[in-house]
């Protein structure tokens, strides 16, 4: 009995240090990940709601995003766009949102609001206002909801949609490519104030390194329902060692008469469907 109870004393003497070793080896507890996170992009084409903003040219895009523990988050996200579109500018689209995001099990939550600023791009309509009167800035708010793979969202705008009224309307921004007749408004205001798009799109994860996506949009433009049109995609996209290809086709049923682009290479249909390639890297 003794012999036994010395024997088992001194085994745990002996095994205490190496356990204190053990502990002390331990490695450290992975640090919280940041509330800040980046992206960037290579796009074959930068395709917004369905419509070119590049003149089906190539795009560099990349983002900024703070998410604090609460819920509420503040980002900005920027890409070249095209002069040709967004006239007299600096070329480029700066996206400055903030919202608040919450899962609740299986289902989440996403609202805010969103500014689209296209720095020094202004519209002479020619019409006897004055040069930088028409900006395309646009402000919106949305509402967003997800459940799984599955989600759902709504953006309605709070002002003239891109700058859309009776001045840039009847100024000759809009121009029927078929006659040669400029926009007009169905109402009587022309404000294009309270358009909204609502979009539905599924990830579906394939693997843990791939998903397909599916995506299909709806764009209501208030008093111009010549401009109202369909938009949908299907891609997929893979991580590779963090990096994420991507490859879509994507359409729409916007009117080619009034969604087109006349620049260096002619005419070009900015809602035509075609396949738009990818590759992007968060950190």
């Amino acid at each position: 009995m003794r012999k036994s109870i010395l024997t088992i004393s001194v085994a745990a003497a002996l095994a205490a240090p190496g356990l204190a070793a053990a502990q002390a080896a331990a490695p450290a507890a992975a640090p919280a990940p940041s509330p800040i996170t980046g992206n960037m992009t290579i796009a074959s084409d930068y395709r917004f709601r369905g419509i070119s903003q590049t003149y089906n040219g190539p795009a560099i895009q990349g983002g900024i995003d703070y998410a604090h523990p609460s819920g509420f988050y503040l980002g900005n996200w920027n890409s070249n766009v095209s002069s040709i579109l967004f006239t007299g500018g600096s070329a480029i689209e700066m996206d400055f949102y903030g919202g608040y995001k919450k899962s609740f099990g299986d289902f989440g939550l996403d609202v805010g609001f969103i500014y689209y600023y296209y720095p020094k791009a202004e519209w002479n309509t020619n019409t006897g206002s004055s040069l930088g009167a028409k900006k395309f800035d646009n402000q919106e708010v949305y509402i967003g909801g997800s459940w799984k793979w599955l989600s759902a969202k709504l953006n309605y705008s709070l002002s003239d949609y891109f700058g859309l009224n009776t001045d840039m309307a009847a100024g000759g921004y809009f121009v029927d490519k078929d006659t040669g007749a400029a926009l007009d408004p169905t109402g009587t205001a022309g404000k294009s104030k309270g358009t909204f798009y609502f979009d539905v799109t599924a990830t579906f994860p394939v693997t843990d390194k791939m998903n397909l996506i599916a995506h299909y949009g709806m764009l209501d433009v208030k008093t111009y329902n010549d401009l109202d049109y369909n938009d949908w995609k299907l891609g997929v996209t893979y991580d590779m060692s963090g990096w994420v290809l991507g490859a879509s086709y994507i359409d729409t049923d916007a009117k080619n008469n009034w969604y087109y682009l006349a620049g260096s290479k002619g005419l070009k249909d900015s809602g035509s469907g075609t396949v738009v390639l990818s590759i992007a890297k968060p950190f």
